[in-house]
């Protein structure tokens, strides 16, 4: 499926076309960024049947020592059997630092930017699931991950997650939907 444009108007339908697939595959992990908690209480609601882990920011990103999703927020996903992961984002850390520092190009921040060609919630989606593998999180079997383009979803893939020491072996097994403006 494919949506006209990017955007948090496409979170609903990402989320349940999302599910249906990985039903139809019999998938039972989700990945999902979410960064203040929003989208991840939406696939809450959706994704029946399914582990769901939730990614979002680490902790300094917007606002030293501070966290992006509010401790409430976080309380109510993991009450909900969500679990919220808080991590360095595996495709730019502390290389953006150093980029930011002494300018150049590195080789996590080249792989973001080949995954961005096919929009700003794939490379996010891919990003997502690394984190979520590191956080020791996901088993190693194929999973629906999720990803967006600033706020909310509007991108869904099917693949087989890695840790970041291997993200090579990861595979995108399909795509669900992703816009096609972006």
């Amino acid at each position: 499926m494919y949506f006209d444009k990017a955007g948090r108007e496409n979170t609903e339908a990402t989320l349940k076309k999302a599910y249906e697939r990985g039903k139809e595959l019999g998938l039972t992990e989700l990945v999902v960024a979410s960064t203040k908690g929003d989208t991840a209480l939406k696939a809450w609601g959706i994704f029946s049947g399914f582990t769901i882990t939730s990614v979002t920011y680490h902790c300094g990103y917007m606002e030293p020592f501070k966290s992006v999703m509010k401790e409430e927020v976080k309380k109510e996903l993991e009450t909900k059997g969500v679990r919220v992961v808080s991590a360095t984002h595996a495709l730019s850390g502390v290389e953006r630092a150093v980029a930011k520092k002494h300018s150049g190009v590195y080789p996590a921040l080249l792989i973001a930017d080949t995954l961005r060609l096919f929009g700003q919630g794939t490379k996010v989606a891919v990003e997502v699931a690394v984190m979520a593998a590191d956080s020791g999180n996901l088993t190693g079997k194929d999973i629906v991950s999720i990803g967006g383009s600033g706020h909310g979803a509007d991108t869904a893939l099917i693949l087989k997650p890695a840790n970041q020491s291997d993200l090579f072996d990861m595979r995108i097994r399909e795509i669900v939907c992703k816009p096609r403006d972006f």
